[in-house]
């Protein structure tokens, strides 16, 4: 690598790096890190357990983002000088190059973390997954995605806790419905919403033929005191049974689970995951109100669009694939993004696959 070559890159850094503080300055996070703290200070705050967690999450990540961007800019300063002494030949050209590689692998994600400007990005999610057509591989594959963002959660270090699980007769789940909660969880997460289609020699065909098999993801916030949405007692209809499928202690033994149905949209939920019946409850209404959040938003952008003489198809139509044979590559069908290693996603890889939705998903928008 020459001499020019280095000096171009740290230069298109630099470039990078002033375009992102231009949309947000270190001022600016000093300034939101300092009114947070304020609030975090108060005595009342945790009066209102679900806002005092809101605002300590916020300021945590605030903190994290001023901490990020002082120490790239740091690194960013530094690369004048790294440059120099690659020139005298006192350190490696291909030590500059890690360098500058890290430093743009940075840049790239801070990027993408600055482009969930939605309202509701901040949010947590619930995420609820379901076996589409192709019998038991369906429900298998369904079951892969719930360990999948499981995992990728966890790689996260956001909480996932699943809400309900309705279990397949056969191998695997019909569907399963997870809370996350963390750092701007609902505008990563909501990327993977649509229709995933899984296509690999079936592990229950007796002929060992290829099967392709379907399952959907469907991510919505969670709801916040403050939005506006409310469901009369007349509204809806509450049902109790008792949990089935993998459970410890209590959870087969009373009918402690919960089904409502929102009557006018026909919207159901469900929660038995909980030991209790009231936690059931609570863990549903939060669920139903979530998804009429939901669909509330997706009806004000359908009369915006039409308004605008522009009606396009949902963004999350078979938004995936995932081939396991004859050849092995996972590959969103909107970005283009793809890897060659189906084992590594399934295990939460989702980085990549994520960085690009979220880009081409701002695009669409522009």
């Amino acid at each position: 690598m020459s001499e020019i070559n280095l000096e171009n890159l740290a230069e298109q850094v630099t470039r990078r790096l002033s375009e992102v503080l231009e949309v947000e300055s270190l001022e600016s996070i000093t300034e939101r890190v300092n009114l947070l703290e304020a609030e975090a200070t108060q005595d009342n705050l945790w009066e209102d357990r679900d806002h005092a967690q809101r605002v300590t999450t916020q300021l945590s990540h605030q903190r994290q983002k001023l901490d990020r961007l002082t120490k790239l800019r740091a690194q960013i300063a530094d690369l004048a000088e790294l440059v120099s002494l690659a020139d005298h030949g006192e350190l490696g050209h291909a030590e500059v190059l890690a360098e500058i590689n890290a430093v743009e692998a940075q840049l790239d994600e801070i990027e993408v973390e600055l482009l969930l400007s939605g309202e509701y990005d901040p949010r947590d999610a619930i995420v609820t997954i379901r076996s589409g057509a192709g019998g038991d591989d369906a429900t298998d594959f369904a079951q892969m995605l719930l360990r999948m963002y499981l995992r990728y959660a966890e790689r996260k270090g956001w909480k996932a806790t699943v809400l309900e699980t309705s279990y397949a007769e056969g191998a695997g789940i019909k569907s399963a419905t997870v809370e996350v909660t963390g750092v701007m969880v609902y505008g990563e997460l909501s990327a993977e919403s649509g229709t995933h289609r899984l296509v690999r020699m079936s592990p229950f065909n007796a002929a060992g033929k290829r099967q392709t098999s379907f399952a959907a993801v469907e991510v919505v916030p969670v709801i916040e005191s403050d939005d506006e949405i409310t469901i009369p007692e007349s509204e809806i209809r509450v049902d109790v049974f008792r949990s089935s499928g993998p459970g410890g202690q209590s959870v087969n033994t009373t009918d402690s689970a919960v089904r409502i149905t929102h009557i006018p949209t026909g919207i159901v939920v469900s929660c038995q995951n909980e030991k209790s019946q009231l936690q059931n409850k609570q863990a549903a209404m939060r669920v139903l109100l979530s998804r009429l959040l939901e669909k509330k938003r997706e009806e004000d952008e359908q009369k915006l669009r039409e308004l605008g003489g522009n009606v396009k198809a949902s963004w999350g139509e078979q938004m995936r694939s995932y081939v396991l044979a004859p050849y092995q590559m996972v590959k969103d069908l909107r970005t283009g993004y793809e890897e060659n290693k189906p084992d590594q996603v399934f295990d939460g890889e989702l980085d990549g696959f994520v960085a690009a939705a979220i880009r081409w998903r701002a695009s669409q928008k522009a």
